[in-house]
């Protein structure tokens, strides 16, 4: 009897000592399965039971753990890039990119019936954790088939000039708004940043001749080039002359015409006043013209009617006008 009343106490005891563990288990198990920490550039969707209760922004949070609440933890502004044509094996100072033959993606059609090696950055961000997460079975698979249709329907309808040299950047715009359509369309969930052309080449078997012919273009364009310079320093000087010859002249005609016109409209009044008084008119005429003919003679010789002899009027020594 003593010795069943001294183990009652210790099974007690016992008991109490495994709750307290079992306790401690469950609550350190709750602890590091029910909190959980979202970081500054994702968010945490919560399903329950598999379906969608919630949405976590950045912090520390609490699900109901044991498997009843799933974290899925989804990074919303993490920019995800996808590449077709390469492969990016290792970036920075030193890129290394993969050996391996990306045909398939990047070899495609022109309008014009060429043959262009296309390759291409898709730059993106998820937008929408839950549609991301449900509305797509594969959304990066998705992602890359889309991307490759939308850009061969935008090659297709260029030339092999405008999709290697011209058109780049209207290509990649172009491209980029026609995936977004699509994507948009499934709601997918995805927002494209940005399409980039890395690398737009014809097929390694044409290009000497493509290069060839680049050559020459732009060996033509050079000389047009300097035919229009050529031009636009020759042309406006030549119109410059023509321009001012032109005036000299005009200006040549109006001088003439006013000249003509002062001098008619003086012999007229002249004339007006030669018959009114013809010798006094006549004298004055006489004496006016003598005004502008004798200074310009160099030796002047006045002989008088009158006189006999003509040497004591000259001064042969001088030279001078007497």
């Amino acid at each position: 009897m003593n010795t069943g009343e001294l183990k009652t106490p210790q099974i007690k005891i016992t008991r109490k000592r495994v709750v307290w563990v079992l306790l401690f288990i469950a609550a350190i198990i709750l602890f590091f399965t029910g909190l959980y920490t979202i970081n500054p550039e994702e968010v945490g969707v919560i399903q329950r039971f598999g379906k969608y209760v919630s949405t976590t922004e950045p912090g520390l949070h609490f699900k109901i753990p044991f498997g009843v609440d799933v974290l899925t933890k989804v990074k919303v502004k993490h920019v995800y890039k996808e590449e077709f044509g390469f492969r990016t094996l290792e970036s920075g100072v030193n890129t290394r990119y993969s050996s391996q033959n990306f045909d398939q993606e990047s070899i495609m059609l022109t309008g014009d019936l060429n043959i262009a090696d296309v390759e291409w950055i898709v730059q993106f961000r998820i937008s929408d954790p839950v549609m991301f997460l449900f509305n797509v079975r594969n959304v990066t698979e998705t992602l890359r088939d889309m991307s490759e249709s939308t850009m061969q329907e935008v090659v297709g309808d260029r030339s092999v000039d405008e999709v290697i040299v011209l058109n780049r950047k209207d290509i990649a715009d172009q491209a980029t708004q026609i995936l977004q359509d699509k994507m948009d369309f499934y709601n997918s969930g995805i927002e494209i940043v940005t399409i980039n052309l890395q690398n737009v080449n014809p097929p390694n078997p044409v290009k000497p001749a493509f290069n060839d012919v680049n050559s020459a273009k732009q060996e033509r364009e050079r000389i047009v080039n300097d035919a229009w310079q050529q031009y636009n320093s020759v042309i406006p000087e030549a119109r410059g002359k023509a321009k001012r010859t032109i005036e000299e002249a005009e200006g040549y005609a109006i001088n003439r015409k006013n000249r003509a016109s002062g001098d008619a409209n003086r012999f007229l009044k002249i004339l007006a006043q030669y018959k009114t008084a013809k010798t006094v008119t006549r004298e004055r005429m006489y004496l006016e013209t003598m005004q502008k003919i004798i200074p310009k003679l160099e030796h002047l010789y006045i002989v008088d009617e009158d006189q006999k002899g003509v040497l004591p009027l000259l001064n042969l020594d001088k030279g001078g006008a007497k």
